[in-house]
Protein backbone atom coordinates (compact mmCIF):
# COMPACT_ATOMS: atom_id res chain seq x y z
CA UNK A 1 0.00 0.00 0.00
CA UNK A 2 1.29 3.41 -0.71
CA UNK A 3 0.48 5.98 1.81
CA UNK A 4 0.36 9.97 1.45
CA UNK A 5 0.87 12.76 3.65
CA UNK A 6 1.96 12.66 7.77
CA UNK A 7 1.46 8.95 8.19
CA UNK A 8 4.89 7.44 8.71
CA UNK A 9 5.07 4.22 10.98
CA UNK A 10 3.13 1.15 11.35
CA UNK A 11 -0.41 1.46 11.23
CA UNK A 12 -3.10 -1.15 12.46
CA UNK A 13 -6.61 -1.65 11.15
CA UNK A 14 -9.02 -4.01 12.84
CA UNK A 15 -12.49 -4.13 10.57
CA UNK A 16 -15.42 -6.22 12.31
CA UNK A 17 -18.22 -6.19 9.10
CA UNK A 18 -21.85 -6.44 9.89
CA UNK A 19 -24.86 -5.55 7.85
CA UNK A 20 -28.37 -6.08 8.44
CA UNK A 21 -30.30 -6.22 4.87
CA UNK A 22 -30.88 -8.66 1.79
CA UNK A 23 -27.51 -9.59 -0.54
CA UNK A 24 -26.91 -12.37 -2.73
CA UNK A 25 -24.24 -14.29 -0.60
CA UNK A 26 -23.42 -17.37 0.48
CA UNK A 27 -20.83 -19.07 2.85
CA UNK A 28 -18.94 -20.30 0.21
CA UNK A 29 -20.93 -23.38 -0.16
CA UNK A 30 -24.60 -24.59 -0.56
CA UNK A 31 -25.54 -27.84 1.78
CA UNK A 32 -28.27 -29.52 -0.41
CA UNK A 33 -28.23 -32.95 -0.01
CA UNK A 34 -29.53 -35.75 -1.94
CA UNK A 35 -28.65 -34.01 -5.53
CA UNK A 36 -30.16 -35.97 -8.59
CA UNK A 37 -29.29 -39.15 -9.76
CA UNK A 38 -28.01 -37.75 -13.38
CA UNK A 39 -24.33 -37.80 -14.00
CA UNK A 40 -24.46 -34.19 -15.43
CA UNK A 41 -23.77 -30.80 -14.30
CA UNK A 42 -25.97 -29.44 -11.72
CA UNK A 43 -26.00 -25.83 -10.50
CA UNK A 44 -26.40 -24.33 -7.08
CA UNK A 45 -27.70 -20.02 -6.16
CA UNK A 46 -28.69 -18.61 -3.32
CA UNK A 47 -29.25 -15.34 -1.84
CA UNK A 48 -29.21 -14.69 1.74
CA UNK A 49 -30.26 -12.16 4.32
CA UNK A 50 -27.25 -11.65 6.63
CA UNK A 51 -27.24 -9.57 9.83
CA UNK A 52 -24.44 -8.95 12.24
CA UNK A 53 -22.93 -5.18 13.63
CA UNK A 54 -19.43 -3.99 12.86
CA UNK A 55 -16.91 -1.44 14.13
CA UNK A 56 -13.44 -0.63 13.17
CA UNK A 57 -10.39 0.71 15.10
CA UNK A 58 -7.45 2.44 13.82
CA UNK A 59 -4.24 2.50 15.70
CA UNK A 60 -1.07 4.20 14.56
CA UNK A 61 2.61 4.24 15.86
CA UNK A 62 3.39 7.78 15.00
CA UNK A 63 0.59 10.71 15.73
CA UNK A 64 -0.96 12.59 13.19
CA UNK A 65 0.22 16.37 12.25
CA UNK A 66 -0.54 18.76 15.53
CA UNK A 67 -1.02 15.60 17.61
CA UNK A 68 0.94 14.13 20.89
CA UNK A 69 2.16 10.46 21.54
CA UNK A 70 -1.34 9.78 22.69
CA UNK A 71 -2.91 10.49 19.74
CA UNK A 72 -2.23 6.83 18.37
CA UNK A 73 -5.88 4.75 19.16
CA UNK A 74 -9.24 5.74 17.11
CA UNK A 75 -12.20 3.61 17.99
CA UNK A 76 -14.90 3.07 15.46
CA UNK A 77 -13.60 5.36 12.83
CA UNK A 78 -15.64 3.38 10.70
CA UNK A 79 -19.03 2.01 11.34
CA UNK A 80 -21.62 2.82 8.72
CA UNK A 81 -22.22 0.76 6.19
CA UNK A 82 -22.42 1.74 2.60
CA UNK A 83 -22.99 -1.24 0.82
CA UNK A 84 -22.19 -5.44 0.23
CA UNK A 85 -22.92 -7.44 -2.92
CA UNK A 86 -22.21 -11.35 -2.36
CA UNK A 87 -22.37 -13.87 -4.54
CA UNK A 88 -21.77 -17.50 -4.82
CA UNK A 89 -22.32 -20.08 -7.31
CA UNK A 90 -21.38 -23.30 -7.52
CA UNK A 91 -22.03 -26.39 -10.35
CA UNK A 92 -20.72 -30.03 -9.42
CA UNK A 93 -21.04 -33.06 -11.71
CA UNK A 94 -20.76 -36.40 -10.20
CA UNK A 95 -17.12 -36.00 -8.40
CA UNK A 96 -16.09 -33.17 -9.40
CA UNK A 97 -17.32 -29.14 -9.82
CA UNK A 98 -16.02 -25.64 -9.58
CA UNK A 99 -17.18 -22.55 -6.94
CA UNK A 100 -16.77 -19.17 -7.32
CA UNK A 101 -17.32 -16.44 -4.49
CA UNK A 102 -17.28 -13.28 -4.54
CA UNK A 103 -17.88 -10.33 -1.89
CA UNK A 104 -18.27 -6.59 -1.84
CA UNK A 105 -17.90 -4.22 1.52
CA UNK A 106 -18.01 -0.49 2.02
CA UNK A 107 -17.25 1.67 5.21
CA UNK A 108 -17.21 4.86 5.44
CA UNK A 109 -17.67 7.47 8.72
CA UNK A 110 -17.01 10.35 9.97
CA UNK A 111 -15.89 10.87 13.53
CA UNK A 112 -15.07 13.67 16.34
CA UNK A 113 -12.38 12.90 19.10
CA UNK A 114 -10.48 14.99 21.37
CA UNK A 115 -7.88 16.92 19.29
CA UNK A 116 -9.28 15.17 15.58
CA UNK A 117 -11.75 14.37 13.69
CA UNK A 118 -11.59 11.52 10.83
CA UNK A 119 -13.24 11.24 7.38
CA UNK A 120 -12.93 7.37 6.51
CA UNK A 121 -13.42 5.10 3.88
CA UNK A 122 -12.80 1.49 3.10
CA UNK A 123 -13.90 -0.52 -0.20
CA UNK A 124 -12.78 -4.62 0.11
CA UNK A 125 -13.37 -7.12 -2.60
CA UNK A 126 -12.70 -10.91 -2.02
CA UNK A 127 -13.13 -13.08 -5.01
CA UNK A 128 -12.70 -17.05 -4.55
CA UNK A 129 -12.48 -19.52 -7.83
CA UNK A 130 -12.34 -23.31 -6.34
CA UNK A 131 -12.14 -26.60 -8.12
CA UNK A 132 -14.32 -29.31 -5.92
CA UNK A 133 -13.83 -33.29 -5.88
CA UNK A 134 -16.10 -34.92 -4.12
CA UNK A 135 -14.88 -38.55 -3.30
CA UNK A 136 -18.80 -40.09 -2.37
CA UNK A 137 -21.41 -40.75 -4.56
CA UNK A 138 -23.56 -38.12 -4.17
CA UNK A 139 -23.45 -34.57 -4.69
CA UNK A 140 -23.69 -32.15 -1.68
CA UNK A 141 -23.56 -34.99 0.84
CA UNK A 142 -20.44 -36.05 2.70
CA UNK A 143 -16.75 -34.80 2.60
CA UNK A 144 -16.00 -32.17 -0.45
CA UNK A 145 -12.84 -30.78 -0.45
CA UNK A 146 -11.62 -27.74 -3.03
CA UNK A 147 -8.22 -25.56 -3.54
CA UNK A 148 -7.81 -22.49 -5.94
CA UNK A 149 -7.59 -18.93 -5.72
CA UNK A 150 -8.54 -16.05 -3.27
CA UNK A 151 -8.09 -12.85 -4.21
CA UNK A 152 -8.62 -9.66 -2.29
CA UNK A 153 -8.79 -5.72 -3.20
CA UNK A 154 -8.20 -2.91 -0.45
CA UNK A 155 -8.53 0.36 -0.74
CA UNK A 156 -8.28 2.44 2.35
CA UNK A 157 -8.51 6.32 2.55
CA UNK A 158 -8.51 8.49 6.09
CA UNK A 159 -8.56 12.00 6.55
CA UNK A 160 -7.48 13.32 9.74
CA UNK A 161 -8.71 16.92 10.49
CA UNK A 162 -6.76 18.79 13.65
CA UNK A 163 -9.33 20.34 15.90
CA UNK A 164 -6.74 23.29 16.32
CA UNK A 165 -6.97 24.98 12.81
CA UNK A 166 -3.22 26.18 13.33
CA UNK A 167 -2.45 22.78 12.77
CA UNK A 168 -2.49 21.21 9.38
CA UNK A 169 -4.92 17.74 8.18
CA UNK A 170 -3.37 14.83 7.07
CA UNK A 171 -4.35 12.04 5.17
CA UNK A 172 -3.05 8.63 3.74
CA UNK A 173 -4.18 6.50 1.23
CA UNK A 174 -4.12 2.70 0.16
CA UNK A 175 -5.16 0.77 -3.06
CA UNK A 176 -3.46 -3.21 -2.73
CA UNK A 177 -4.75 -6.53 -4.24
CA UNK A 178 -3.55 -9.59 -2.82
CA UNK A 179 -3.63 -13.12 -4.63
CA UNK A 180 -3.81 -16.42 -2.26
CA UNK A 181 -3.87 -20.04 -2.93
CA UNK A 182 -7.25 -21.39 -1.33
CA UNK A 183 -7.52 -24.62 0.09
CA UNK A 184 -10.64 -26.29 2.58
CA UNK A 185 -12.95 -28.39 2.68
CA UNK A 186 -16.75 -29.25 4.12
CA UNK A 187 -18.72 -32.34 5.23
CA UNK A 188 -22.40 -32.29 4.93
CA UNK A 189 -24.81 -34.77 7.14
CA UNK A 190 -28.48 -35.74 5.94
CA UNK A 191 -30.14 -35.88 8.84
CA UNK A 192 -33.80 -36.51 7.20
CA UNK A 193 -35.38 -36.38 3.73
CA UNK A 194 -35.53 -32.56 4.21
CA UNK A 195 -32.90 -31.71 6.74
CA UNK A 196 -29.38 -31.68 6.57
CA UNK A 197 -26.76 -29.84 8.32
CA UNK A 198 -22.75 -28.84 6.61
CA UNK A 199 -19.76 -27.47 8.00
CA UNK A 200 -17.21 -25.44 5.96
CA UNK A 201 -13.32 -24.15 7.01
CA UNK A 202 -10.87 -23.20 4.79
CA UNK A 203 -7.52 -21.14 4.90
CA UNK A 204 -5.63 -19.10 2.09
CA UNK A 205 -1.71 -17.62 2.35
CA UNK A 206 0.02 -16.13 -0.30
CA UNK A 207 0.45 -12.33 -0.65
CA UNK A 208 -1.97 -11.94 2.45
CA UNK A 209 -0.43 -13.29 6.23
CA UNK A 210 -3.43 -15.21 6.64
CA UNK A 211 -7.14 -15.60 5.74
CA UNK A 212 -9.38 -17.88 7.58
CA UNK A 213 -13.21 -19.21 6.57
CA UNK A 214 -15.79 -21.22 9.37
CA UNK A 215 -19.34 -21.74 8.48
CA UNK A 216 -22.01 -23.95 9.48
CA UNK A 217 -25.25 -24.22 7.65
CA UNK A 218 -28.67 -25.98 8.56
CA UNK A 219 -30.60 -26.53 5.44
CA UNK A 220 -34.39 -27.87 4.70
CA UNK A 221 -35.48 -29.25 1.43
CA UNK A 222 -38.08 -28.30 -1.12
CA UNK A 223 -39.01 -29.25 -4.14
CA UNK A 224 -36.99 -26.44 -6.41
CA UNK A 225 -33.74 -26.33 -3.56
CA UNK A 226 -33.69 -25.33 0.10
CA UNK A 227 -33.92 -23.00 3.00
CA UNK A 228 -30.81 -22.25 4.59
CA UNK A 229 -29.85 -21.41 8.42
CA UNK A 230 -26.20 -20.36 9.36
CA UNK A 231 -23.18 -18.61 10.76
CA UNK A 232 -20.00 -17.32 9.05
CA UNK A 233 -17.02 -16.10 10.59
CA UNK A 234 -14.03 -14.92 8.39
CA UNK A 235 -10.72 -13.13 8.87
CA UNK A 236 -8.58 -11.51 6.66
CA UNK A 237 -4.91 -9.77 7.87
CA UNK A 238 -2.80 -8.05 5.29
CA UNK A 239 0.34 -6.19 5.68
CA UNK A 240 2.16 -3.67 3.05
CA UNK A 241 5.37 -2.18 4.49
CA UNK A 242 4.53 -0.88 8.23
CA UNK A 243 0.78 -1.10 7.47
CA UNK A 244 -1.36 -3.73 8.63
CA UNK A 245 -5.09 -4.47 7.71
CA UNK A 246 -7.02 -6.82 9.78
CA UNK A 247 -10.87 -7.47 8.36
CA UNK A 248 -13.47 -9.94 10.69
CA UNK A 249 -16.80 -10.63 9.07
CA UNK A 250 -19.29 -12.47 11.33
CA UNK A 251 -22.87 -12.94 11.29
CA UNK A 252 -25.91 -14.86 11.09
CA UNK A 253 -27.32 -15.60 7.63
CA UNK A 254 -30.74 -16.84 6.37
CA UNK A 255 -31.68 -17.68 2.84
CA UNK A 256 -32.80 -19.74 0.06
CA UNK A 257 -30.54 -22.39 -2.65
CA UNK A 258 -31.81 -22.43 -6.11
CA UNK A 259 -30.89 -26.01 -8.16
CA UNK A 260 -30.76 -26.18 -11.38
Amino acid sequence: MNFVGNNSGKNRWIVRHGILGVSLCVAGFCPLAQAADSDGWQWVVAPYVWGVGFNTDLERSVPPTGGTSNDRTFDNVLDKFDGAFQAHIEGQQQHWGVLADFTYLGLSDEKEFTRFNTESDLDARLFDLAAVWSPGDDRYNGWDVFAGLRYIDVNLTADFIPVNPLFASSSFKSGETFNDFLVGGRYTWTLSDRWSMAVRGDTSFGDTDGTYNASAIASYKTDIGAWLFGYRYMDAKTTSGDNDINIVMYGPMIGYGFIF
